[in-house]
């Protein structure tokens, strides 16, 4: 049965869409079945992986509104053992529309009911905001992800994705809880890198992981490229730092499972 993480933050530029690319990636490296669930409406995680976003015809807002089937949402083995269901501009329609849909606030997790046990791991990259699509995406994983950039507010936007998570797990999906904490654009040549690192991990309780992702100029590269990057630079430092969040992540799930 597949682990559904939804990778998450309400504060955008930390790095969320780029953590959910190349991790769905060095996880279906380590020949684990990976599920990318594209819902943020600019669908960047959709041309990371060199989809044409305005093409397809079923996406992630065709499945929420009843259009489709999940099956046929799904792009099969965009890398090996990596499937996507993409997102475009359409999907930002769907916050109006699904207003009045009953039980609007499950509806993502009942599509992936259907497929859960045909993965290992299912991402959901969401929006960097509190939307209707957030609350489908926490109401449908079984623990978040997140990516935290290594800047100055980074506990305080913390703080505010911790208080939207409770109460999600308060009305909508008691078994919600935080999956752990990443670093991300850590610079190893400013103080204030290290000072976030120390300062988050004696405030908060929840997991962090060991791994850091680097500020990497490929990293930065790899998207406009349509690539993870595992495949557009397999050497980087930014492509050792994401196999080893995936090494990390299946070890940790294998502990915890």
């Amino acid at each position: 049965m597949g682990k559904i993480l939804a990778v998450c933050n309400q504060k955008g530029g930390v790095g969320k869409t780029t953590t959910a690319i190349n991790l769905a990636a060095a996880l279906a490296e380590r020949n684990k079945k990976v599920l990318l669930v594209d819902i943020d409406p600019q669908g960047n995680a959709t041309s990371g992986f060199g989809l044409e976003k305005n093409s397809i015809e079923n996406t992630t807002y065709e499945l929420l509104m009843d259009d489709c089937a999940i099956n046929e949402a799904i792009q099969k083995e965009v890398l090996p053992g990596l499937d996507v269901i993409p997102s475009n501009v359409n999907l930002a329609g769907a916050e109006i529309e699904l207003l009045d849909f009953e039980g609007k606030e499950y509806i993502l997790k009942r599509a992936l009911d259907f497929v859960k046990a045909e993965y290992d791991f299912i991402l959901l990259d969401c929006p960097p905001s509190l939307s209707l699509l957030t609350v489908n995406s926490m109401a449908a994983a079984d623990k978040i992800l997140v990516p935290i950039q290594c800047e100055y507010y980074a506990l305080e936007g913390l703080s505010q994705l911790i208080y939207t998570i409770n109460l999600v797990k308060g009305s909508l999906n008691p078994e919600l809880d935080i999956d752990g904490i990443v670093f991300t654009m850590y610079d190893a040549r400013t103080n204030l890198a290290a000072d976030v690192v120390r300062n988050v991990r004696e405030h908060v309780e929840q997991h962090i992981y060991d791994t850091v992702i680097p500020r990497n100029i490929r990293l930065a590269e790899a998207p406009s490229a349509g690539m993870p990057i595992t495949t557009y630079d397999t050497s980087s430092a930014g492509a050792q730092a994401y196999r080893a969040l995936a090494k990390e992540m299946i070890e940790r799930s294998t502990l915890t499972s």
